[in-house]
């Protein structure tokens, strides 16, 4: 379970050109990170959660992530 503090830090660690957005080679360049957002967000792969989750370009933004861990029940 994270907090609102600890997604964003983990986020803003993940989307590496700062663009507000996580797209699916960030997420493979860190795969300890995106085996935390997998853990917290239910979801098995990073392919899984952009195609569940993101947008049409393959990215994920902070509050897209954030309503995913709030539903999968780990958002303290």
């Amino acid at each position: 379970m994270a907090t609102e503090q600890e997604l964003q830090s983990l986020f803003n660690t993940l989307d590496t050109d700062q663009d507000g957005k996580v797209s699916i080679n960030e997420l493979f360049l860190s795969p300890g990170l995106s085996a935390v957002i997998s853990v917290e967000t239910g979801v098995s792969s990073p392919q899984e959660l952009l195609a569940m989750h993101g947008d049409k370009n393959g990215s994920i933004t902070f509050e897209e992530l954030k309503q995913v861990v709030k539903e999968a029940g780990n958002l303290s």
